[in-house]
């Protein structure tokens, strides 16, 4: 493999465009509630084995790197709908991005939303009628021709000493068995148990989340394991400082239609600001903000974007 293959990331961006039948509610996060709906439409049009591919692939074969549920194929892109509602004969859209490139899923995923449609989503089962599909491309202009988007993870040229991560939707990272939304809930004006307050998220706990994510959604689903020191990549993270931050919690939790009970998917939301040598590491943070950060990234939960300066 050379190297210039060795440092790309390639995936679908897919624009599912409606038109509402029925007065459309969506939840808080949106995307918690196509998720659900997807997954009752995609049973009908995929057998057992493609639907375990699809919507819940840690239920098959030995996990990499000790993961107990592997990432799914797919995002939803869907914050714009976030407590939305959609009146009758009005038009909306979300994005999904497609990190399979093996094989073709494209036409699952339209014979899937187009059931979902007819079917309706959410508590009022609210119908809305398929009017288009569209490839989007890097810029998010949609109508473009189709085939996989290709990102480079190679550093960049030119050198990258600030940046700046918003946290669009609420993330959840996981650090030392102690997650980044708890560290935050026990900050006090003295820092964290007495110690002197620590601003967060660190970036090379930020850093390791994304270097996980995508590389083994490439292993899994793209062009296979990546040829890189990733330790000599972590130890380079720890160079980096947080500057500035503002981040909150958010709680938010979904109700499951199998057990009845509620469970919290909420995290936390706001920007930072970082400091350092980052010409290696922005690449990897734009990819990001296509394939989501954290834990539960179906249900809508870590997406990012990246301002460089």
């Amino acid at each position: 493999m050379s190297a210039l293959v060795d440092h790309e990331f390639s995936f679908y961006r897919l624009r599912f465009s409606f038109q509402a039948e029925d007065r459309v509610h969506f939840a808080k996060m949106a995307a918690n509630t196509l998720r659900g709906a997807f997954g009752y439409a995609l049973g009908a049009v995929a057998g057992e084995r493609e639907f375990q591919a699809i919507f819940a692939p840690g239920a098959a074969g030995p996990h990499p790197s000790g993961l107990a549920d592997l990432p799914r194929p797919f995002v939803f892109r869907s914050a714009h709908l976030d407590g939305a509602t959609i009146a009758p004969g009005q038009p909306f859209h979300f994005d999904v991005n497609l990190f399979e490139t093996r094989r073709p899923l494209a036409e699952i995923f339209v014979d899937a939303f187009r059931i979902m449609g007819q079917r309706g989503i959410g508590a009022g089962c609210s119908r809305m009628e398929l009017t288009a599909v569209q490839h989007v491309d890097l810029e998010g202009r949609a109508g473009n021709p189709a085939g996989p988007l290709l990102l480079s993870l190679a550093p960049c040229r030119t050198s990258v000493d600030a940046v700046t991560v918003d946290f669009l939707t609420p993330t959840e990272l996981k650090s030392k068995d102690l997650r980044v939304r708890d560290r935050i809930a026990r900050l006090t004006p003295t820092g964290l148990k007495g110690a002197p307050a620590l601003p967060e998220p660190a970036f090379p706990v930020l850093f390791a989340r994304v270097r996980d994510r995508i590389a083994t959604l490439r292993t899994l689903y793209g062009g296979g394991p990546m040829d890189v020191d990733f330790r000599a990549l972590g130890e380079r993270a720890s160079a980096v400082r947080i500057t500035a931050s503002s981040v909150r919690l958010v709680k938010v939790t979904r109700h499951s239609s199998r057990t009845g009970q509620r469970h919290p998917i909420g995290g936390f939301a706001g920007w930072a600001s970082y400091a350092g040598p980052l010409a290696e590491f922005l690449p990897w943070l734009e990819a990001a903000a296509f394939t989501g950060v954290g834990r539960q990234t179906t249900w809508g939960k870590g997406e990012i974007r990246v301002r460089a300066g």
